[in-house]
């Protein structure tokens, strides 16, 4: 049967520049009051200190969406805050299909986004990117957008198990 995987990290150059700026001013900061006083704290403790900021700064790059469609459903894991992949059967599914969204004004930015906090008529919203993804309407009532940049892809391969939503 077809399958579809697309993997989504955030490489978005705004972005990048934005971690680079919030790493370095603290560090700036950091290394300045070291050099002024370094009697403040030990040389460990600065690497230690520094260190610190710049994985705070970094860690936005250890997210990653990935995204399954197959015979079985959709899977997703917006890694690290899912460690194993949810699934949303076919059965499970109302409608799916592919649109076009904007992540600001309709769920607050990117990431794990909408619910309760945002505005809770649009569901919520896992998105890395873009303003192109896979919309879920589940029976239950929910709503599910998953961002993509495979839109053709996506799009076939839920064409492809279209049927399975009625016949679960």
């Amino acid at each position: 049967m077809k399958a579809y995987k697309e993997e989504q990290r955030f490489t978005q150059l705004w972005l990048i520049i934005l971690v680079i700026i919030s790493g370095l001013v603290p560090a700036v900061i950091i290394l300045a009051s070291y050099f002024k006083n370094p009697n403040a704290f030990t040389a460990s403790e600065l690497i230690l200190i520094m260190a610190i900021v710049l994985l705070a700064s970094g860690f936005i790059f250890f997210f990653k969406l990935t995204t399954k469609i197959d015979e079985l459903g959709i899977h997703y894991k917006f890694f690290p805050i899912h460690l194993r992949f949810k699934i949303i059967k076919w059965s499970e599914i109302d409608k799916a299909y592919i649109r076009k969204y904007d992540a600001l004004s309709e769920y607050g930015g990117w990431g794990l986004k909408g619910g309760a906090l945002w505005n809770k008529a649009k569901g919520t919203a896992i998105n890395i990117s873009g303003d192109i993804g896979i919309q879920l309407e589940l029976k239950n009532g929910k709503k599910l957008l998953i961002g993509t940049q495979q839109k053709d892809k996506s799009e076939r391969t839920i064409e492809t198990y279209k049927q399975k939503m009625n016949h679960g």
